[in-house]
Order: structure tokens, then sequence, then C-alpha cells
């Protein structure tokens, strides 16, 4: 994923700043986070954060109402591909193929609203499959 520098949603600029001052450090201890980073826009706060221990974002800058889909299409995923005893790499190849994206592009972190949508569609479709 590229650095972000200029938000998308307003065109403010984009700082890495610790996740202890955007969660505080009671959360951001809880959560694991002390010693994390995360991207955010410095005029309308949206954000993404870093892979653990790096300054590398996790995907693309989202507004808090993407940022929620992609939480709950994290959910379902997770979910998915636990039950189904498959391992993440296979389930982002299955992701992938099902999405027809290549493989690199198919990470819920930078989907859109409607790209998370279809994934929790994909993982309920293929429930409804095993139950009928």
């Amino acid at each position: 994923m590229e650095i972000p520098s200029i938000c998308r949603y307003c065109g403010g600029v984009i700082k890495l700043v610790p996740a202890v001052s955007i969660y505080g450090a009671a959360s951001a201890k809880r959560l694991g986070l002390e010693r994390e980073h995360i991207y955010q826009c410095q005029n309308c706060n949206a954000r993404v954060g870093c892979h653990k221990g790096t300054t590398r974002p996790l995907g693309d800058v989202a507004n808090e109402v993407l940022r929620l889909k992609r939480m709950e299409t994290h959910q379902v995923f997770d979910s998915f591909w636990r039950n189904h005893n498959m391992s993440r790499t296979a389930a982002y190849r299955w992701l992938a193929k099902r999405m027809e994206l290549p493989e690199s592009k198919a990470h819920i972190g930078g989907f859109e609203m409607d790209q998370c949508q279809r994934v929790i569609d994909l993982c309920r479709q293929e429930q409804m499959k095993e139950v009928a």
C-alpha cells in the first residue's frame, strides 16, 4: 500500500501519528497499540493503521463509515475462513478468485463500501450452500 500524504476525502494533510494520540494511553495499551502508528488526516480525521511494528499502511485511508464497514467485513470474513478450516492465505486466495481480483489487490483494508458488502455477501452465500 502507498504511504498516504493527502486525504482523499478533504484534501487535508495526512501525518503519521502515534496510536496513543488517537486512542489515549489506557486504550492503546489495552489494544496493544502503545508503540504503533496511524496515518491520520489532520483536517477530517480519516485514517489508516499500520502493520504491527512498522509504518507501512494496512490499507487506504478511510473515514469513520468505511472503517466501520471494513471492521464488519473482517468479522464476517475471519469467522468464515476459520469455520472452514482455511489458512488466512488460502482464504484470501479464495476471495481474490471469487472477486476476480489479483491476490495483491484482495485485501479488505483497500476495499470500498461496495467491495466490503460483496465480501460479506460471498461469505454468507457460501454458508447458505452448505446448509442447503
